[in-house]
């Protein structure tokens, strides 16, 4: 999460240069590179149905990461990615029991307080931005799972990656080539390897072994890394309101991870209480790796 964070804090001074558009292709296409060559898709097996949701998992990789920086170039690091958390959590909402659907109701509350609706003062281009990206977070983690369990290593990300520098490349590259110099190019290469390169990789392999929900929820800490790392590289001072707003979206993404996780957690207890524990009956040691990550 803090090299997502200090990624996309290095991006927004770039997008003077290029802009929003420009960073997040230049990132794509660089990103694509530099997985093809570590993944080697080729020399894994491929079904149509599998390569059908690689090729989707691309195109809401490009959606997640050009929309995403046409809202923080518009709102303040932590409001943006407070708004693009609400994709995990919807994800995990949907896909949890009982009163796990009422924290939506919490994180609807810190939407409001984000974008103080009364104020008018908050870029509405920026929110709508910052939910596509949020829509195209959640997507990608269907995704991601479902490309994870049916393909070993990286080599999802070997199919999705190009297919999201070409989609990038489609909306906004020609406008963007006659700005590159090779200074740009290097920088892009950097910015790749710190975000997406190196944090959609690890992501990936967390995927195959975690729950959708468990995965969304408990990163519920990124909008606080995002107003840290926003406050510290790029100044930005949140408002009281904002603070409020980014607590109410951790506070319901953390109630979301504890409703989904209590039962499997009893579950789990009885069974080591008795004969013996099936392969895969084991939240515990999965929560367990998920919180060492």
């Amino acid at each position: 999460m803090c090299c997502v964070q200090l990624g996309l804090a290095a991006s927004i001074g770039l997008a003077d240069q290029l802009g929003p558009e420009g960073v997040a292709w230049l990132r794509l296409v660089w990103a694509a590179v530099i997985i093809v060559a570590v993944s080697r898709p080729w020399r894994a097996p491929f079904s149509p149905a599998v390569l059908r949701t690689c090729v989707l998992l691309g195109i809401a990789t490009a959606g997640m990461t050009m929309l995403f920086m046409a809202a923080v170039v518009r709102l303040p690091l932590g409001t943006t990615s407070a708004l693009e958390f609400l994709g995990p959590l919807y994800v995990a909402v949907l896909r949890g029991r009982g009163t796990a659907r009422w924290w939506a109701l919490v994180a609807a509350a810190g939407v409001v307080a984000l974008t103080e609706p009364w104020q008018g003062g908050t870029d509405p281009l920026g929110i709508l931005f910052a939910l596509g990206a949020a829509a195209c977070w959640a997507a990608y983690i269907v995704l991601t799972q479902r490309a994870g369990d049916a393909v070993a290593g990286l080599h999802a990300l070997g199919i999705s990656m190009p297919v999201a520098a070409v989609v990038s490349t489609i909306a906004v590259g020609p406008s963007i080539l006659g700005h590159l110099n090779w200074q740009l190019l290097l920088v892009g290469a950097g910015l790749a390897l710190l975000l997406p390169v190196v944090p959609f990789s690890l992501e990936l392999l967390a995927l195959r072994r975690l729950p959708a929900s468990a995965f969304g929820t408990l990163m519920s800490l990124e909008p606080a890394i995002a107003v840290m790392i926003g406050l510290s590289v790029l100044g930005q001072v949140p408002r009281v309101s904002a603070l409020i707003g980014i607590v109410l979206v951790i506070v319901a993404g953390i109630g979301v991870t504890v409703e989904a996780n209590g039962p499997n957690v009893r579950a789990a207890r009885n069974n080591t209480e008795g004969p013996g524990r099936a392969a895969g009956e084991s939240p515990v040691i999965v929560s367990t790796e998920r919180e060492s990550r």
